[in-house]
């Protein structure tokens, strides 16, 4: 007898539907490979895209179409709540969510020129609490433009931006980050025309919107809190030895930024910069440190590194991100950089320091204890880079992601998929789906070039629950890293999911971490037991915890 309901139903469960089709009765839509998937909601994609962004594309989708398709959600978010987006964008930029900031930027941006006069108050009230950088203030700038002009609201913004801040904090951030996107402190300052709270702000002002250096020079700079800029200058001014520069260099604790590059070859001004360098400008010139040969293996300045790369409060509070460190980590063991002809010999004290702040870059997760299936889509379409970030792919991410929940989860196990007809080479199995012998105990560098030499192919996202039916795997939970481009398979993975249920009798739950900003999820927002969250999200490990229990 022929079992129509197999071929179509009412009822989800009772049918098996091949990707490249709807699940009659539900409300899938095409995804960008020719499967379908659940149209991911407005708020949800607004997460998505405060966390990963859209530089770069995806492996289907380019750059221009995907920042296009996430501001189109973005807007109708805006128009439907803009406090409640001001307010997302403030939470997930202060806790440090994302691996950059330019996303919440962007978002501010749009709520300060598309919404509403509450929203738009909100969104400008905000600035100080996002732009928390003069770089990203003038990537807001950039941005802003897109969607309003220099307005009242905007001057007053900005001019709070500055005239808010304690001379000393103004000088630093005046000296740290003089320009970028084509904007200038100068720029921004003679457009918003600031009232200077004190004497300091105004000579610190003048300075700023002198014509040329020597007409900065005659502005008086008196009193301790612009010590900092006076030292700054002398450095510009006069010829120092790296000896002299080192020793004001610690004196008023400048950093690379306010330097004369021909300072930055001498390894004497980089141990003085060492001393006080922000744990985030430390993961950055990792290489640099070695090169000039500051870090060396046994050195004190290597020792130094280690120690500060292992103090995880210190590493969350500074919002070092783990997609930097992981990024860092990747370049620096390979001993060359991406773009660039630099080299260097990594210290192997550095190398380990950084895999263990990998770890410690997200707050702590407590066990579970639930027995978890950790599956990683390793297909074709998950070879995009991470972020526009050169060398580091999706699928290699998601394995570094992978790993700090194993960390935690005692009874967990790996396998890597592709689609069900892809050759078989993967340790014996029958299909698309292999177990992985990788472990946290490994080091995270290993680990992630040993997914990046997997072989490639189609993309079936309910081989995690198929394989571990056939062959009896219990499992409470899986954890599936994907772009949700699925469309080989024969079955949906919500379909395959209720299946191992009913066949095993484990209420298993499913979570489905989204590895790109596309508007699509396997997992069927109607069911209680499944669970998006985004890819590369600081507190995913921990949501995933919450979800398990």
């Amino acid at each position: 007898m022929l079992d129509f309901t197999k071929h179509f139903a009412t009822r989800i469960r009772a049918m098996l539907t091949p990707q490249g089709e709807p699940i009659p009765g539900s409300t899938q839509v095409p995804n960008s490979a020719g499967g379908f998937a659940w149209q991911l909601g407005n708020w949800d994609r607004l997460d998505r895209f405060l966390v990963l962004g859209s530089e770069g594309g995806t492996y289907y989708v380019g750059e221009r179409k995907l920042t296009a398709e996430n501001a189109t959600a973005v807007a109708e978010c805006i128009a439907q709540d803009g406090p409640r987006v001001v307010a997302r964008v403030v939470e997930m930029s202060e806790s440090g969510r994302a691996p950059r900031n330019d996303p919440a930027l962007f978002v501010l941006a749009m709520a300060a020129g598309m919404g509403d006069e509450a929203t738009r108050a909100a969104a400008l009230a905000a600035l100080p609490r996002v732009a928390r950088t003069g770089t990203h203030l003038f990537h807001w700038l950039q941005f802003v433009g897109g969607f309003r002009g220099w307005g009242r609201g905007v001057r007053r913004a900005v001019a709070a931006w500055y005239t808010s801040k304690e001379p000393r904090d103004l000088a630093y951030q005046l000296l740290k980050y003089p320009s970028r996107d084509g904007w200038s402190h100068r720029d921004a300052l003679r457009l918003a025309h600031p009232r200077p709270a004190s004497p300091e702000q105004r000579a610190l002002f003048q300075r700023t919107v002198a014509r040329n250096r020597e007409a900065a020079a005659l502005v008086p700079l008196e009193g301790e809190a612009l010590a900092q800029v006076r030292a700054a200058d002398r450095l510009h001014r006069e010829e120092l030895s790296p000896g002299e520069a080192a020793e004001l260099v610690r004196e008023h604790r400048l950093t690379r930024e306010m330097l004369p590059t021909a300072l930055l070859n001498h390894a004497v001004v980089w141990e003085a910069l060492l001393e006080r360098m922000p744990l985030t400008a430390l993961v950055r010139n990792l290489a640099t440190l070695t090169r000039v040969g500051l870090v060396a293996p046994g050195s004190e300045a290597a020792r130094m590194v280690a120690e500060r790369l292992a103090n995880g409060p210190a590493l969350q509070k500074a919002r070092v991100h783990p997609v930097q460190v992981l990024s860092a980590l990747r370049t620096y063991a390979g001993g060359r950089g991406v773009r660039g002809q630099h080299t260097w010999q990594p210290v192997a004290e550095v190398v380990d320091a950084l895999d263990a702040a990998f770890y410690l870059s997200f707050a702590a997760v407590q066990p579970t204890g639930r027995r978890t299936m950790l599956a990683l889509d390793v297909s074709g379409s998950m070879a995009a880079m991470v972020m526009g970030l050169e060398g580091l792919t999706c699928r290699e991410g998601s394995a570094a992601m992978a790993l700090v929940t194993a960390a935690s989860e005692p009874e967990h196990f790996f396998t890597a998929f592709t689609s069900g007809s892809y050759p078989s080479q993967w340790a014996g199995m029958s299909s698309g789906l292999s177990t992985l012998a990788i472990s946290p105990r490994q080091r995270l560098d290993d680990v992630v070039r040993s997914i990046s030499s997997m072989g490639f192919g189609g993309t079936d996202c309910a081989l995690p629950m198929l394989e571990a039916l056939r062959h009896g795997w219990k499992v409470d939970v899986f954890v599936v890293y994907t772009d949700n481009e699925t469309w080989a398979g024969s079955i949906h993975p919500a379909q395959a999911l209720r299946q191992y249920r009913e066949r095993t009798g484990i209420p298993a739950k499913l979570v489905v971490v989204g590895m790109a900003s596309n508007g699509f999820t396997i997992a069927d927002p109607n069911d209680a037991g499944m669970l998006d969250v985004v890819g590369f999200d600081a507190a995913a490990p921990q949501l995933i915890a919450d979800f398990a229990r």
